[in-house]
């Protein structure tokens, strides 16, 4: 099931009454988040994708430290397009989030509080949510470019040999996304 923006949906934002997330999420502002709520996300957040999300569980397994803090963070699943001339980055459209789902409940369970993609997640992901208290978060798929338009900052913070894949910091303006899976157990798509 695609999560598209209804026409109440772009009245409500264009309105004002989407509720506004700052980065770090606390505790208490996960587990005030529910299944189908519409967010605005501002501050910073993570990217990473198949193999960045690979090499953090690597070191986690290893004891080691990882190359950003986790704590309280959210990790946006996208490998963005080149950066046009003058631009911050280029089109940042989400990656299907099961593709991380091996991976997400080790990084959920080190700190992280938030994933946004694309589509399902697994039964082994929806109960570290509720586990650790983490939530994810859907955006609009197909839209990369109008997405990148709510980036206003993007710098490489760790593995620069995976190019598109590396982890970079992005700093977000009023980015769209929906609560898909909260840390209650609710989702926003059928079973």
């Amino acid at each position: 099931m695609a999560v598209q923006a209804t026409e109440s949906s772009v009245k409500r934002y264009v309105m004002g009454k989407i509720r506004k997330l700052h980065t770090p999420l606390s505790n208490e502002v996960v587990r005030s988040l529910g299944a189908g709520e519409e967010l605005t996300i501002s501050g910073a957040v993570f990217t990473a994708r198949d193999m960045a999300h690979k090499r953090l569980c690597q070191l986690l397994d290893a004891g080691e430290p990882l190359p950003v803090d986790l704590q309280g963070q959210v990790i946006y699943f996208v490998g963005p397009t080149p950066a046009p001339a003058g631009g911050v980055i280029g089109a940042a459209g989400p990656t299907t989030s099961s593709r991380m789902d091996a991976f997400s409940p080790k990084l959920i369970a080190a700190g992280l509080k938030g994933m946004i993609g694309k589509g399902y997640r697994d039964e082994r992901l929806r109960q570290a949510l509720r586990r650790y208290g983490a939530v994810h978060f859907a955006t609009l798929g197909g839209a990369g470019a109008l997405l990148s338009e709510h980036i206003v900052a993007a710098e490489i913070v760790a593995y620069e040999d995976l190019q598109t894949e590396a982890i970079r910091r992005l700093e977000l303006e009023d980015f769209p996304v929906i609560v898909a899976y909260d840390c209650h157990g609710a989702t926003v798509y059928s079973s």
